[in-house]
């Protein structure tokens, strides 16, 4: 690969002036904390600058088709969401659920380059420079390189270093009878075969440092073990008793409440573009449902939701 000349052929800009900003662009970023889902604790967010940006995105166009993504991650792929990932699981008795703790910063340049030569994709030296500054950022002047939430390339960086892992665990779980499915940092397993699961977490725990140089590590506190007869989700989606997906039932609530107010005028502008959201991911998913709310408040109303957002 030839990087650096990509972007100097992108930018018609000499090498020396790319490699000059790269030197500088681990610090381009805007940094916040923003509240964990279900959770006390904050989220560091890296915004990388508009010129930043640009080139992780021209970055991470040249290596699209250079770094291999495995079928069983589902996020940050063109044809793949949500929905794909929960209907691997559909016609299951026993679910279990696991996570990464803080994934994309335990992502390191050395973990990326490791992850590169295991796939023989050879880089210059300039290369690397470039892939190091551009792709990762530090959050203090002292700090240590890391994958950034928020930057355009992190997605991609980070499906492809949990390829080999990916690939690993696919065939063990295949061995054992069971589904396994990736969805960034949440890992999911189902299966037919009662008690199965329980030997999972042991058993990554046990190869995850082969692959991760120690840096990438379970959380588990978020191990959660699961069956037919109890309530059972992935992703975000419900998976109902009779192999149905659905939006869960305070979803539903929510959804019907908020049309209610829309109706009578009484709904925020913000909470507007909420419902709205809110209407599509549910058509997507429960098309039923969505049905029933047409029926209940009306096409019209739903069309002029629908329209508010174009």
């Amino acid at each position: 690969m030839d990087i650096l000349q990509h972007i100097s052929d992108l930018l018609l800009s000499k090498k020396s002036e790319i490699v000059a900003f790269s030197m500088t662009a681990p610090y381009r970023y805007k940094i916040y904390r923003i509240p964990k889902r279900n959770s006390l604790k904050k989220r560091t967010i890296a915004h990388p600058s508009k010129e930043l940006k640009f080139i992780q995105r021209a970055i991470t166009e040249y290596l699209s088709d250079k770094l291999p993504v495995h079928e069983c991650a589902f996020a940050y792929k063109k044809g793949s969401s949500i929905k794909n990932n929960a209907q691997i699981h559909l016609h299951t008795k026993y679910l279990l659920k696991m996570d990464f703790e803080n994934f994309f910063p335990s992502i390191t340049p050395r973990l990326f380059f490791s992850k590169l030569r295991l796939a023989n994709i050879e880089l210059t030296t300039e290369d690397k420079v470039i892939l190091e500054n551009i792709l990762f950022f530090k959050s203090k002047r002292n700090s240590n390189l890391r994958l950034s939430i928020g930057a355009p390339s992190s997605p991609l960086i980070s499906n492809f270093v949990m390829y080999f892992w990916d690939i690993e665990v696919q065939k063990l779980c295949s061995d054992m009878g069971i589904n396994y499915t990736r969805y960034a940092d949440d890992l999911t397993f189902s299966t037919n075969n009662k008690n199965i699961l329980f030997d999972i977490p042991e058993m990554l725990e046990n190869i995850l440092p082969k692959y991760s140089l120690g840096k990438i590590r379970i959380n588990h506190g978020k191990t959660i073990f699961s069956s037919k007869g109890h309530n059972r989700h992935v992703t975000g989606i419900t998976l109902t008793n009779d192999n149905k997906l659905s939006i869960g039932r305070e979803r539903k609530r929510l959804i019907s409440s908020m049309i209610h107010y829309f109706i009578n005028g009484k709904l925020a502008i913000d909470d507007v573009n909420k419902l709205i959201g809110l209407l599509a991911f549910a058509k997507n998913i429960e098309p039923s449902f969505y049905e029933s709310m047409a029926i209940k408040y009306g096409y019209d109303n739903l069309s002029k939701l629908r329209k508010r957002d174009m």
